[in-house]
């Protein structure tokens, strides 16, 4: 047997290649780790409502941690609007960037994204990257997700791109901002700390990949990793006749202007391994905060088309490259500022239902009935010696599968978040759980059934206690799969 020829500078073969995929997977999965075990809040460390992941320096992701599916599409234009803000050449080792503002490339004001650049022999190989949804960014109400609000300017601080630590060292005027601005400012920064920690873990264990591999083959391994999941979601796209498929769906009205339905529209138009998802149609821009600037759009998309295709092909830029989204501008979808945007998970799991219910016409056998739509969004805040705030998503149960019953009272589509447990609530807040049971009979009916809700109640222990709290399907109840009327499922 002959000796295999090492590959050239700049070039991997088959075997690094999954090699070094794998690495990037393990290196986003221990980011991840990282991050919620050194988080503050209960909304990242119990609920786990971050994400982290691994880009290239121009803004491809490269890998992302098995989390929140929703922030693999929000990521992406987070990372670019840093990067246009500054570009690699301006970026030192140690710095670190952080933006949450959903008009310059965010979701809402609680996801804060910070990057940190990676560096070997002098070059920027890679980006460090965590999402977080933070329990409080100021605004009108504790928690910064009023329901009411008619501008983003009740809902909190907004930031564009900012260099939070500059070769090692802390903007202390821009942590002095955000402390002065939120309510509890020790688990902000502390939760902020955390997404730090993550990206520094992942910047010596990318940095040590490179020097082990070289830069050249580093970059080489991951241009092949993206072309690798570009041909494998084209080929798994490919299968789904060609066509063009509308469907259209509701959500119950925007909290402001009360009872007036808004309705999301899209066609999915397949052309060989091309796909095109269009939703004009799709009422305009909302008076209340559901609106969905394109960050979160583009993440029930891309959600729907992880979802379609394959598990197995990772997670990277590649899988999207396939797709094509267009947004009107002024829509619900693609929101003019100064729009408020806090309740935006209301429009992006719906706009994954859109999505579902359009290409179930197409591949139904790929295709799982709705959920029970936005998950229990409360949050509870008082004083008890000191102010305290506390955020709890949760989640009903997922719809039917071709297969199998919907699973029962957890988040299992876009989201993906964990729900809180009594013991973790009562240890840390003012509150006490007297009931959290599975709300029986609640799933739709079927040879499949849905999954199950629950039901949950509180007793809060301090006077003065406020809540928000949003949910959605009340009047526009999740549709089931495989009843038939004319070209459309029943609604």
């Amino acid at each position: 047997m002959s000796a295999r020829t090492p590959p050239a500078e700049g070039d991997v073969d088959a075997v690094t290649r999954s090699v070094l995929r794998h690495k990037f997977d393990a290196i986003a999965d221990e980011m991840e780790s990282t991050l919620l075990r050194s988080a503050y809040s209960s909304i990242v460390k119990e609920a786990q409502d971050a994400s982290a992941a691994i880009f290239d320096p121009d803004g491809r992701t490269i890998a992302q941690a098995v989390a929140i599916p929703a922030h693999l599409g929000m990521m992406v234009p987070a990372v670019e609007s840093v990067l246009e803000a500054f570009p690699t050449g301006e970026m030192e080792p140690e710095d670190v960037y952080l933006m949450n503002d959903p008009y310059d490339g965010g979701t809402h004001l609680p996801d804060i994204t910070v990057v940190k650049p990676v560096f070997n022999d002098g070059e920027v190989i890679a980006l460090g990257v965590t999402m977080a949804h933070h329990q409080e960014m100021g605004g009108k109400t504790p928690g910064s997700i009023p329901t009411d609000a008619t501008e983003i300017y009740q809902e909190g601080i907004r930031f564009p791109p900012l260099r939070y630590h500059h070769r090692g060292a802390v903007n202390e005027t821009a942590r002095a901002v955000l402390a002065k601005n939120v309510r509890i400012p020790d688990i902000v920064l502390g939760d902020l700390n955390a997404q730090i920690s993550a990206v520094t873990t992942g910047e010596r264990r990318l940095a040590a990949v490179a020097d082990e591999h070289g830069n050249g083959a580093f970059a080489a391994a991951v241009q092949q990793i993206i072309d690798h999941a570009e041909r494998l979601t084209r080929s798994k796209i490919a299968e789904i006749p060609d066509g063009s498929y509308a469907f259209h769906d509701f959500i119950d009205d925007d909290g402001v202007e009360m009872h007036q339905p808004i309705r999301i529209e899209a066609t999915v138009t397949v052309d060989g391994s091309d796909m095109h998802v269009d939703f004009t149609g799709t009422d305009e821009q909302a008076t209340g905060p559901v609106n969905a600037v394109p960050a979160a759009t583009l993440s029930g998309v891309y959600y729907v088309v992880r979802a379609i295709t394959d598990p197995d092909i990772p997670n990277n830029a590649g899988c999207f490259l396939p797709v094509e989204v267009t947004m009107p501008e002024g829509s619900l979808v693609n929101p003019l500022p100064p729009a408020p945007v806090n309740a935006r998970t209301v429009t992006f799991k719906r706009i994954a239902d859109v999505l579902l219910g359009a290409l179930a016409q197409a591949v139904p056998d790929r295709v799982s009935a709705p959920g029970s739509g936005q998950l229990a969004a409360l949050t509870f805040a008082g004083i008890d010696d000191e102010q305290w705030i506390y955020g709890e998503v949760g989640a009903g149960g997922s719809g039917a599968r071709p297969t199998k019953d919907g699973l029962d009272c957890i988040e299992t589509d876009v989201t993906n978040c964990m729900n809180t447990t009594a013991e973790a609530t009562e240890i840390e807040y003012p509150i006490r759980v007297h009931r959290y049971d599975l709300w029986r009979d609640s799933g739709g009916p079927g040879k499949h059934r849905g999954g199950l809700g629950f039901r949950k109640r509180f007793e809060t222990l301090s006077d003065d206690v406020t809540l928000t709290h949003r949910r959605d399907r009340h009047d526009f109840q999740p549709w089931g799969l495989r009843r038939w009327q004319g070209e459309s499922p029943v609604l």
